[in-house]
């Protein structure tokens, strides 16, 4: 059973960094061809916001908002996505998620460069990061 589970979220003040790290159990990156791996972010109350999609040979897609302050990569010997965060600011607070797409050579994107939300089917529990001003 394929399991995600995120880390490293806390609190840090606005202009601050956080690299937050998702451990993939149950499966080994090197051995899949067709594997996305992606984050996203949800506010109580807002839908669900796509960040950036790793494709298994490591092509990162970064939605348009983010890119420049959040930068996405994997380590397969370790099994681990990460997601380095720079600058971050207040409104960059919000519930983490990671989530792994099985079947796609290319991680599919909405207008924006964001990732499909609907494509990905296994995720994990979250991790919260707060900004404060």
């Amino acid at each position: 059973q394929v399991q995600l589970q995120e880390s490293g979220g806390g609190s840090v003040q606005a202009g601050g960094s956080l690299r937050l790290s998702c451990a993939a159990s149950g499966i080994d990156l090197r051995d899949y061809r067709s594997l996305c791996l992606a984050w996203f972010r949800q506010v109580p109350g807002k839908e669900r916001e796509g960040i950036a999609a790793i494709d298994t040979d490591g092509s990162a897609r970064s939605t348009d908002s983010l890119k420049g302050r959040f930068t996405i990569s994997k380590d397969n010997a370790r099994n681990t996505l990460y997601l380095q965060m720079n600058s971050l600011k207040p409104e960059d607070t919000a519930m983490y998620y990671c989530a792994a797409a099985w079947g796609w050579v290319r991680c599919p994107t909405v207008p924006g460069s964001a990732p499909l939300s609907e494509a990905y089917n296994n995720w994990g529990q979250g991790t919260q990061v707060t900004v404060s001003s």
